[in-house]
């Protein structure tokens, strides 16, 4: 505001040596315009900044594959806001919202997909998010990345879908390569440690190139959604890696309800008692309910084995404040934790009229 208040007194003076009525008006005008523009941008600061960030590179990927770039958003403020809309400045990209409605804290996300099956080349795109609570504002997101045209993946994505936990799932991915003779896949790369990939090249004939990824999910994946990528490392001094993404849900075979487990407002000293619903596909027994506060107590209703089990939750409401325990269950068909749920409780101080009504009924009695 002083720099927009010294360049306005520089242009009176600036008008009055040229003696232009006229001059003066154009000047005014264009600096309003330059101090409404800043207001408006300033505005929309409150909006930017509940983004992780404003720009994502896929870098270079494969015709074909599935390519996505994730910009979380959450609400900072007080007030509720909710996403209206997305669009993008370029059919290269399609954008879609993740929860469009935040309260405080909560957070969404928005998932911008590189369309690599339509388009070729270096691509980019303004993606537009508009905001229409608690007030309007629109936030730009930037994208961009090469889609490479003599490599193809297909499928472009490694599904595995829903897999039961123990279970061994598989699927298979054509990588096609024209161009030089010499191209080669070397190698596949991956962080998640659940997988297995076998290579085997398919065709060889001068510039055409193909190879099938045999990706196998392990029986040991824990439960859970996956959301990883493979790496596929090649000779190719232009472009080395290409990513290619792993999606899929590992079902466990123990399921624990209701999840959380939600205790109530509780005085200190109160006890209250809550049911665990335990299910499995297949019947077994529960070994063990444990969990690293003292203040609970469990009591499962039967040794049997079966495939529904109800485990009594008492907790004691021993210290103030907010109680939050993970409970773990074991069952006789893993070694391991077959099951986990959170339990947590609010624990508040007793007012003065609650202390009055308890020594009431103490009296009453």
């Amino acid at each position: 505001m002083l720099a927009l208040g010294l360049n306005l007194h520089h242009a009176r003076l600036v008008a009055h040596f040229v003696g232009g009525e006229t001059v003066l008006r154009n000047v005014g005008t264009a600096l309003l315009v330059v101090l409404v523009a800043a207001q408006a941008a300033a505005a929309q600061d409150w909006a930017v900044k509940m983004f992780d960030r404003t720009s994502h590179d896929f870098g270079t990927v494969a015709r074909g594959a599935k390519a996505i770039g994730v910009f979380k958003v959450k609400n900072l403020y007080e007030e509720p806001v909710h996403i209206a809309s997305v669009r993008s400045s370029c059919g290269c990209s399609s954008p879609t919202i993740v929860n469009p409605t935040l309260k405080t804290f909560e957070t969404g996300e928005i998932h911008v997909q590189f369309n690599t099956a339509s388009f070729l080349g270096y691509k980019s795109a303004t993606i537009t998010v508009t905001i229409d609570q608690p007030f309007y504002a629109e936030v730009q997101l930037q994208v961009q990345g090469y889609i490479r045209s003599d490599v193809v993946i297909h499928p472009g994505v490694v599904q595995f879908g829903n897999v039961d936990q123990g279970e061994k799932a598989e699927q298979r991915i054509s990588v096609n390569y024209a161009g030089r003779s010499d191209w080669q896949l070397v190698d596949v790369q991956s962080a998640y440690p659940h997988v297995e990939v076998e290579v085997s090249q398919t065709a060889n004939s001068g510039s055409q190139i193909g190879y099938e990824l045999l990706v196998r999910l392990k029986g040991d994946a824990p439960a859970g959604y996956i959301q990883d990528q493979l790496v596929l490392v090649t000779n190719d001094a232009r472009s080395q890696q290409f990513p290619l993404t792993m999606e899929g849900r590992v079902v466990p075979s123990i399921t624990v309800s209701p999840a959380p487990l939600y205790l109530g407002d509780l005085s200190p000293g109160e006890k209250v008692t809550k049911q665990l619903i335990v299910r499995g596909k297949h019947p077994f027994k529960i070994t063990d309910v444990s969990c690293a506060d003292g203040s609970f107590e469990f009591a499962a209703a039967s040794q049997e084995a079966k495939t529904l089990h109800m485990v009594a939750v008492t907790f004691t409401a021993n210290q103030l404040g907010k109680i939050q325990q993970q409970i773990n269950i074991r069952t006789d068909n893993s070694g391991s934790v077959a099951a986990s749920v959170v339990a947590y409780a609010n624990v508040n101080p007793v007012t003065e009229p609650q202390a009055n009504a308890a020594v009431g009924r103490a009296v009453g009695r």
